[in-house]
């Protein structure tokens, strides 16, 4: 997307799920979005709670620091909302309002702070509107 912001925003799970190779149909499925990212490179929307949390749980899968790192660097080219105090204030309304988990709401914070109007994720309820950001579960 040249030029404007990204229109979805990906969490952690879909990316972890590109790497799963005990759920075939979900890896599949994640790996086409996942692509969508790179060949469309601007409408998909990371952030570095993201980045953190797709380390963390590679390494409890055993892949090799290198090659998180590697993907790291190689995902840092996407848009990356940075963690910072305006999102954390954010997250925290975001929490009040949609009773959620401080770090679903981090999530969600960063999707809004880039105003994107989809979230891609196993972890919100699928088709919600949060104020004017669907949630969208590509495995179902």
């Amino acid at each position: 997307m040249a030029g404007g912001s990204p229109c979805r925003f990906i969490d952690t799970n879909v990316l972890l799920y590109a790497y799963d190779l005990e759920s075939p149909r979900k890896r599949a499925r994640a790996k086409g979005i996942v692509a969508r990212g790179w060949e469309m490179l601007g409408e998909s929307a990371i952030s570095v709670q993201v980045l953190q949390e797709l380390q963390v749980n590679l390494e409890r899968k055993k892949v090799s620091r290198g090659e998180i790192h590697q993907l790291i660097d190689d995902l840092s080219v996407w848009p990356v909302v940075d963690n910072t105090l305006m999102i954390l204030k954010m997250a925290l309304a975001e929490q009040v309002r949609w009773h959620l988990s401080l770090g679903d709401a981090m999530i969600l914070a960063a999707a809004r702070s880039v105003g994107v109007s989809e979230l891609v994720t196993e972890d919100f309820s699928h088709g919600q509107n949060y104020g004017g950001v669907r949630a969208v579960n590509p495995f179902r």
